[in-house]
């Protein structure tokens, strides 16, 4: 342990460790031949965990016909990796909602940036390119996580940062004067801690990066494509950060026009249900 993202995420771990039933979802995601029934068993492990996911389920975001009373129907209702994006981001939402001393950074912001960025995302993924959404929306929770660790670990100087940064790329070039690394790399190494799939981890890893060949169905694309049109549309990072977006990506946008005008217009909708579930644990 030499390097200095490792340094810190080693700290981190300390004083932030995930749940257990959230690295063994992960790790049964990950194989192929699990089976309902296992996980199943492992959220049973967890009363609390239990009681939420059918509050969850059955809420109006998700809309079933009957009420879902078992953990074994919420399972087959909501899919594996819906079920395993809900139980990541109940998980480190109790971290981003915890209050801050300081008036250069709010967890509680940052927190609305990555649920604005996840939803977006999601839609995105589903309305603009008729794919899946799960692991749009999951990137998006996670995408800033990084920034949660910096925070934990050294409040003063990230403070200073943010304060002093005018753009993202100024942010990151100060966080790397600072630790020697950035929030995008942080948040790629401990999702893989995490066993999060490769594809989300390299979304994060590159969300803020100028790729001239991206594409825009990618899932780094549609993470920089979310994050650029929440950052304009009153969830910004930090209030005097201006996005930044790969050229590619503007252009697609500039000539998908009409779609993403009416994706925006019904983003507040969508983001006032997600807010809604969310501030039921507050």
């Amino acid at each position: 342990m030499n390097s200095a993202p490792e340094k810190l995420l080693f700290e981190f771990s300390k004083i932030r460790p995930l749940p257990p039933v959230v690295i063994e979802l992960s790790r049964l995601l990950d194989d192929a031949s699990s089976t309902i029934k296992q996980f199943v068993e492992i959220i049973e492990m967890d009363p609390v965990l239990v009681a939420r996911l059918l509050k969850i389920v059955n809420s109006p975001l998700y809309g079933p016909i009957q009420k879902i009373d078992s953990i074994n129907r919420a399972v087959i209702y909501l899919g594996i990796k819906n079920l395993n994006t809900i139980v990541v981001t109940e998980a480190v939402m109790d971290i981003f909602k915890q209050k801050t001393d300081t008036t250069r950074f709010s967890r509680e912001k940052l927190w609305l940036h990555s649920v604005a960025v996840a939803v977006c995302a999601k839609m995105i993924a589903e309305r603009i390119f008729a794919i899946n959404g799960d692991d749009a929306y999951l990137s998006g929770i996670l995408h800033d996580f990084g920034l949660i660790i910096e925070e934990q670990i050294h409040p003063e100087t990230f403070y200073t940062i943010c304060k002093n940064a005018t753009s993202v790329s100024t942010m990151r070039a100060l966080e790397q004067e600072a630790f020697a690394t950035d929030h995008c790399e942080l948040g790629y190494l401990i999702t893989q801690q995490w066993t999060i799939t490769e594809p989300i981890r390299e979304a994060i890893r590159d969300q803020h990066t100028p790729l001239a060949e991206v594409s825009p169905s990618s899932l780094t694309g549609i993470l920089q494509i979310a994050g650029y049109l929440v950052s304009q549309h009153g969830y910004p990072v930090l209030p005097h950060i201006n996005p930044e977006i790969t050229e590619p990506l503007l252009a697609h946008m500039e000539e998908n026009y009409d779609e993403y005008h009416f994706l925006l217009n019904d983003f507040p909708e969508e983001m006032a249900k997600v807010q809604d579930l969310y501030n039921e644990k507050s």
